[in-house]
């Protein structure tokens, strides 16, 4: 069920450009309990919608921190509708028609997927009952997204459908009755009416809402078409029509929804309930009443609806929904669980860390719905075409309706109707819907992989990449060091080397030291008695092991106390070029041994930049902080070119920019917060391992959910897919469309075959689009 959240509208000074509005979005919607805030830079109007009235203070603190103004905009609300029945570009065009002249209307935003309508007003002047009123105007019934008349009675949810039926139940008997009697009679005559009444309503009444507000729909020239068939006594073409026009939209309708489904599959992923423990009680409660600290418990085999960390329990929870990531990950107590996810077979209590509107999910979700209204270049282009190819046609269709009568004397009848079919033909919902539809299957696509892509530019972008750069820490490698080697020497055993290293270890924090007690207790060697501990600042540390005087630390040490030998040095220059740092343990008469210690490549890293280089990505270089020799080695390991290492964060940057010149597409591969500038220099900012970070979610461009680096030759698997796609579904509208557009200058084509003809191209479109939904991930 819906959470109901306060609308709030704002003024904000003192912006220079279109980037400041999306610089403020980008800070509000990182906030807790903010989303869906949006700047507009033209009219300096923010929009947000809030969980809490509390939250007011802390969105005017951040916009100001920001060094804008900001000011409230008295009874200017935002308010969201959903508008049922808004398949295609002609409903867009009417919801345009209806709102335009409103009193109060300040701007308002249409997302065909999603079918609902955003609007900025004042609450005042222009309620929202008058919103309504004015779709109802045009054809168009709309409700407030989450209120209980959304779902409607039955005759507003399903009257197309039945009427469709009808009409299709008539023109049948129809049919039959005129091939029994062999001519066309009263009584079949009145079965095409009825079907042209009961299949031609609705159609009948948005063409006329349509051209009372100065617009030439699809909807009016199908009335129009029917009228001039029944003129020229064609009852049952004129029947035909109808019902075939009918069924058309019914089944368009039916794509469309499957279409949006994709997406709202992704609300159903967290349970609208949870069991609340309080006093060792059990409460089943809605998850909106959850508040952050208390404590849920998730029954083996059930979903997690909330995020938070585990605080007793221990199970293997199936994250797939939120990372990607096909195999369950075991989970034991201090580990963090995602809303969405799928619980294995231990209970779990789990301490509550965000309320339902600020989970991991809801940020997706949110995103993903942001991410539709983000037009890509080639949607772009469509809608640049479709303004010049609308009125093009509808003129060619004046002219081929007057000119052969006036000037060949020609049948005007004849002519007429071959301008008929050709408006009909011409329809450009098959082109316009032909991106959208594919962007937001992509989207779907990438989410249920756990990769969310952030619009569809972003989409596209990432198909073009010719370069791509990686950060090392945490990227290509765990993250975190680990023994590579040990090297006993001077007739020490490795029990005995791990032994010492162990026990002058055990006070220090450090990730090295921290690196030699795991893998000694891997190795099942314990730590001796410690006595008379020193730390020797930038060398090392010195203490009694079982009483014996022992040193662990760097060369700079053991050189000074003179234990090193030109043998122990050259085997320590060995493992420096491949990258490692050593660790030199001994006593105060040799050197016991050495202990290579390093962050490990992680075990898909050689896989994933072999397949990119597959898929004909020109350039892949890593661009880190760490040493030239850590660098190169790991560079070396995976067929990486060119590393640069020992690099600032404006060093990448400025890497960054210069791969831009030399490559035009970039993408930028890190953890989404340090990598930040880099991120935001390249062409496509990458963050993986984003899963409950709000700070990568909302600074890449595409965002890798799990800690998986196989997801990205996965996302530009999918973008390519998706631009073919796309390409696909254009050539497969305009062939089409030009193929019965001569078929109809030529007067070979009728008005049922146009409606089939049209009727047919969208579906078409529709289906190769949710093509992408099932694609699969390798």
């Amino acid at each position: 069920m819906p959470i109901e959240k306060q609308s709030l509208v704002c003024h904000i000074g003192g912006m220079d450009c279109p980037d400041c509005a999306s610089k403020i979005e980008k800070v509000l919607n990182g906030l807790p309990g903010i989303t869906a805030a949006q700047v507009d830079f033209a009219s300096e109007t923010l929009s947000a919608q809030l969980d809490t009235p509390q939250q007011v203070d802390a969105l005017r603190r951040a916009v100001r921190t920001l060094g804008y103004d900001i000011t409230d905009k008295p009874n200017r609300v935002s308010s969201v509708l959903e508008v049922q029945g808004m398949d295609c570009a002609e409903e867009k065009t009417l919801v345009e028609k209806a709102l335009k002249d409103l009193s109060g209307l300040e701007r308002f935003e249409i997302n065909l997927m999603t079918a609902r309508l955003t609007v900025i007003h004042d609450s005042a002047t222009l309620p929202v009952a008058q919103i309504i009123t004015a779709l109802a105007d045009v054809g168009l019934r709309a409700t407030t997204f989450g209120s209980p008349a959304a779902s409607g009675k039955l005759w507003q949810r399903h009257g197309r459908l039945f009427s469709t039926i009808a009409a299709g139940v008539f023109v049948a008997v129809g049919l039959i009755l005129h091939l029994l009697v062999g001519q066309e009679g009263v009584w079949e005559k009145s079965l095409y009416v009825l079907a042209i009444v009961s299949g031609g309503w609705f159609i009948a009444r948005k063409g006329v809402a349509a051209i009372r507000h100065g617009a030439l729909d699809m909807n009016f020239l199908m009335t129009v078409a029917v009228i001039g068939a029944l003129a020229i006594d064609a009852w049952d073409e004129a029947a035909m029509v109808v019902f075939l026009f009918a069924l058309a939209q019914v089944l368009e309708g039916r794509a469309m929804d499957r279409a949006r489904h994709a997406v709202r599959a992704l609300m159903d992923l967290a349970p609208p309930v949870a069991l609340r423990i309080q006093d060792d009680t059990e409460t089943t409660v809605a998850v909106d009443q959850i508040q952050i600290g208390d404590v849920i418990r998730i029954r083996p085999g059930e979903k997690i609806p909330l995020d938070g960390a585990i605080i007793d329990g221990r199970s293997a929870v199936n994250q797939a929904p939120i990372t990607g990531e096909s195999v369950p990950v075991d989970k034991a107590a201090g580990d963090t669980v995602f809303a969405g996810a799928i619980n294995g077979s231990g209970s779990l209590d789990v301490r509550v860390s965000h309320k339902s509107t600020d989970t991991t999910l809801a940020h997706i979700i949110h995103l993903i719905e942001q991410a539709q209204s983000a037009r890509a270049p080639a949607q772009a282009f469509v809608d640049r075409f479709s303004k010049i190819y609308t009125p093009a046609v509808l003129v060619l269709a004046v002219l081929i309706a007057l000119l052969p009568p006036l000037l060949f004397d020609q049948s005007l009848a004849d002519w007429f109707y071959r301008a008929l079919v050709l408006l009909v033909i011409a329809c450009p919902c098959a082109l316009v819907i032909s991106t959208p539809v594919a962007i937001v299957s992509g989207l779907a696509r990438g989410a249920r992989a756990g990769v969310l892509l952030k619009g569809g530019v972003h989409l596209e972008n990432a198909g073009h990449l010719k370069a791509i750069a990686f950060d090392k820490t945490g990227t290509l490698t765990i993250g975190k060091p680990e023994v590579q080697t040990t090297i006993p020497l001077n007739d020490t055993s490795e029990a005995e080397l791990l032994r010492v290293a162990a026990s002058l270890e055990t006070r220090s924090e450090h990730p090295l030291a921290l690196a030699i007690l795991d893998y000694a207790k891997k190795q099942n060697v314990s730590a001796s008695s410690l006595k008379d501990f020193q730390a020797l600042p930038g060398r090392g540390v010195e203490a009694l092991v079982d009483g014996e005087r022992c040193l662990l630390g760097n060369h700079r040490l053991f050189e000074e106390r003179g234990l090193c030998t030109p043998e122990t040095e050259a085997t320590l220059d060995e493992q420096e070029r491949q990258g490692q740092t050593v660790v030199i343990v001994g006593n105060d008469r040799k050197i016991l041994g050495l202990i290579a210690i390093a962050d490990s490549v992680r075990p898909e890293a050689l896989g994933v930049v072999t397949r990119l280089h597959q898929l004909g990505i020109a350039h892949i270089t890593m661009l880190t902080g760490d040493n030239q020799g850590t660098a190169w080695a790991i560079a070396g390991q995976l067929g990486i070119d060119n590393p640069q290492a020992e690099l600032l964060p404006a060093d990448k940057v400025t890497a960054i920019q210069q791969l831009v010149e030399q490559f035009g597409q970039v993408g930028m591969v890190g953890d989404g917060v340090n990598d930040a500038p880099a991120m935001a220099a390249a062409t496509t900012g990458i963050a993986m391992g984003a899963a409950g970070t709000d700070a990568a979610l909302e600074t890449a461009d595409v965002v890798l959910m799990g800690d998986d680096l196989t997801r990205l030759p996965f996302a530009i698997r999918l973008s390519r897919t998706t631009l073919s796609v796309i390409r696909s579904n254009i050539t497969l509208a305009l062939g089409l469309k030009a193929i019965f557009l001569v078929l109809a200058v030529l007067g070979l084509a009728t008005l049922w075959m146009a409606v089939f003809a049209d009727a047919g191209a969208s579906l078409l479109v529709i289906a190769n689009s949710l093509r992408l939904l099932r694609m699969r991930d390798h």
